[in-house]
């Protein structure tokens, strides 16, 4: 089934504010909270749905892509993200605790923003933050797609206390503020009759656990910091400024928290010769006169190697011969770039005096007189030509 717009999602417009974004998905998500609506299916799908839409349309840089490609800017090929369609309600929770925090609405429904899948309101330590890293791409690798494994400096688990924390098994104890459901209750009497707050436990962080004794080697945080080296599966087309997302591959959690997620920032080397136009490569191939009025064979680099194109007698300056899906693939497969050749007829700049006295007989032939005809394009035509 087709994805619907995110603005129609949240009710929002395309020229919306963050704010309004934010206020709008708010409401949304109070509407499809799944603690507002036990057992509903719908309103669950409606939720993550909503959250998926907030996800992309509260980043600036996803926002662009989004109206710029739609939802195929997010596809599998175009390195993904974080989809909480497919995820669960914790990785909804986790990501966007500045909208479920302790405040009315998360008190209200008993979330203060630390869910598990299962369903008891407890959270097991604190999501690891995401990283960003940057990789530089040459110019076949981002043509082509590569696959890298690179070094990536970060907080991992630590293993000697297994991420827990605690210097060893005994030295975890259920909390006694909350009694091991990470969750305080509250009774306050209005005059509406008695009403209920739940909020995240203020001594265990909503962990159900305290810790009596740290683990020497992380001091309790349950993570050290170290490296990792980590695949990154490039895809196809990929181009300066694009952004894949590595679900997981980013700093641990502390004390067992899910993981954040590894962002690679997309950088692409410049060719010597070739040039990038989106999808289309573009190369300037100089010959001299003599080649133009005869004709001739030459070789131009391609992203594949070098190819043999035939300039036909009487080419003029500014002619652009095309070569058919010799450029850069679609990011998500769908189409693919030409090679564009912009013929520049060379004007040699010193003449003997010989070379002055030959060109000096010639130019008084009529054939050395501009002659353009209705064949010969404008400027302007040939420039329409290439982007139609």
């Amino acid at each position: 089934m087709a994805k619907r717009d995110y603005y129609e999602i949240l009710g929002v417009s395309k020229t919306s504010t963050a704010d309004e974004i934010k206020k709008a998905y708010r409401k949304v998500a109070m509407q499809f909270h799944p603690d507002r609506n036990p057992g509903d299916k719908s309103a669950e799908d409606k939720f993550k749905e909503a959250a998926e839409a907030y996800e992309v349309l509260s980043d600036a840089d996803k926002r662009a892509k989004y109206d710029k490609f739609g939802h195929q800017a997010f596809s599998a090929g175009a390195g993904g993200g974080f989809h909480p369609g497919n995820g669960n309600m914790e990785d909804i929770f986790s990501q966007f605790g500045d909208i479920f925090g302790d405040d009315v609405f998360g008190n209200f429904f008993g979330g203060g923003g630390r869910r598990s899948s299962g369903g008891g309101g407890r959270a097991r330590g604190t999501r690891g933050s995401n990283l960003r890293v940057k990789l530089k791409l040459s110019f076949e690798e981002a043509a082509k797609g590569v696959s890298k494994t690179i070094k990536v400096k970060k907080y991992v688990g630590c293993t000697t206390c297994g991420g827990s924390g605690a210097k060893d098994k005994g030295s975890v104890q259920t909390c006694g503020t909350c009694g091991g459901s990470g969750q305080v209750r509250k009774v306050t009497n209005t005059f509406l009759g008695q009403m209920q707050t739940v909020t995240t436990c203020p001594t265990c962080n909503g962990e159900g656990t305290t810790i009596t004794a740290k683990c020497g080697a992380c001091k309790g945080e349950g993570r050290v910091y170290g490296e990792e080296m980590v695949t990154v599966d490039i895809p196809a087309g990929v181009q300066e400024g694009m952004q894949l997302s590595l679900s997981g591959k980013g700093n641990a959690g502390e004390r067992g928290g899910a993981p954040g997620d590894l962002i690679i920032l997309i950088e692409e080397e410049a060719h010597k010769e070739l040039q990038r136009d989106g999808l289309n490569v573009a190369f300037e191939l100089h010959i001299s006169f003599p080649d133009a009025a005869f004709g001739t064979n030459v070789e131009v680099p391609t992203i594949d190697g070098r190819a043999k194109i035939k300039i036909p007698p009487g080419t003029q300056s500014g002619k652009i011969f095309r070569l058919k899906g010799k450029g850069f693939p679609d990011v998500n497969g769908y189409a693919k770039g030409d090679q564009l050749i912009h013929v520049n007829v060379w004007t040699p700049q010193n003449l003997t005096h010989e070379e002055k006295e030959a060109l000096e007989k010639l130019n008084v032939s009529a054939n050395f007189k501009p002659q353009p005809g209705k064949s010969d394009k404008s400027f302007f035509d040939r420039v329409k030509e290439v982007f139609n």
